[in-house]
């Protein structure tokens, strides 16, 4: 026999006396949150299981914070512009409990539903906000970019709007040198010729606005790590694990020696990997590194000889 008691959630060894035990009679129950148990602490009988743990969902440090992180809803995200916290009317035609609407009923909330999207999105900040944030969603997806990152993004455009950085700038502009930035932030490898294909939007534009956003904003990011490239441009030439392994040995080399400083992280990256092509047997030619790379096959020549001179290393050109 089980006593339904839901909606009541009792912390660990707390005793609650209206409770009693059908077994003994006892009303000293207490209640095991990690178990999920109320139990009778007189003869040990379980009274429920499974219970469901309604507090808050995060660690807090006092009372306003305990009351806000509760588990009620979903939580707050930075993508969308209201931060998910609206009420929506979904676009379902069936009631609560399954059965389908009237012809009047539908009516009705096809009216509803179109009051509701206009109250969601009111005064021309909260459109703009709206699209730059679908701006940044849409090439988040196409770059293959974690949640994280694009929360990030959307953060990083929130704080340029309200200081008024994109006045008198393109949404687009600002909202991919956010994405950028983003990705420079979390050390994810996402170059500015990639970022300029999706967005559509030229790359010495998306590198001003980036350096605007980390002045005004006062963002620092940490260099470019050029290891952080390798995994992703053999992934796509398709090379052996020993590659790829030998492409990070060698960049570690240079770094120790310190003679890459200042040199593009894709640049040192793509030589790398053409050197440890050489060193490894596993051939591929400058173009298709050139073409994976974005880095250009006169810019490779260049630096792989350069750098394969001052690594003492033996090509077999």
């Amino acid at each position: 026999m089980q006593i339904n008691l839901s909606g009541i959630f009792l912390g660990e060894n707390q005793e609650r006396e209206k409770i009693e035990c059908p077994k003994c009679g006892s009303s000293i129950i207490v209640t095991n949150k990690e178990q999920g148990l109320l139990v009778c602490r007189n003869c040990g009988r379980i009274l429920e299981e499974k219970m469901m743990d309604g507090g808050p969902e995060w660690r807090a440090y006092n009372q306003e914070e305990w009351g806000e992180r509760s588990r009620i809803g979903i939580p707050s995200t930075q993508t969308i512009h209201d931060k998910g916290l609206t009420t929506e009317i979904g676009w379902g035609n069936r009631d609560s409990s399954g059965k389908t609407l009237t012809s009047k009923q539908k009516s009705k909330m096809h009216r509803l539903r179109g009051w509701q999207s206009r109250m969601r999105i009111s005064g021309e900040n909260e459109r703009n906000l709206a699209y730059a944030l679908s701006e940044i969603s849409r090439m988040s997806s196409l770059l293959g970019l974690t949640r994280a990152a694009q929360e990030a993004a959307s953060e990083i455009y929130r704080k340029a709007m309200k200081k008024g950085l994109v006045r008198g700038r393109t949404i687009e502009g600002i909202a991919s040198a956010a994405v950028y930035t983003a990705c420079r932030e979390l050390n994810i490898p996402r170059s500015l010729e990639e970022i300029a294909e999706v967005s559509h939007i030229d790359k010495k534009k998306i590198a001003r606005n980036r350096k605007l956003l980390t002045k005004e904003l006062d963002i620092r990011l940490p260099l470019a790590d050029p290891i952080n490239y390798i995994s992703k441009f053999g992934t796509k030439l398709k090379t052996s694990g020993e590659t790829s392994a030998k492409a990070i040995d060698i960049i570690r080399k240079a770094q120790e020696k310190g003679i890459i400083a200042g040199t593009k992280a894709e640049v040192v990256a793509a030589t790398a990997i053409y050197i440890a092509c050489m060193l490894t047997g596993d051939k591929r030619t400058q173009d298709e590194i050139s073409e994976i790379s974005n880095v250009s096959k006169v810019t490779l020549r260049k630096r792989y000889k350069e750098l394969a001179k001052q690594l003492n290393l033996v090509l077999d050109v």
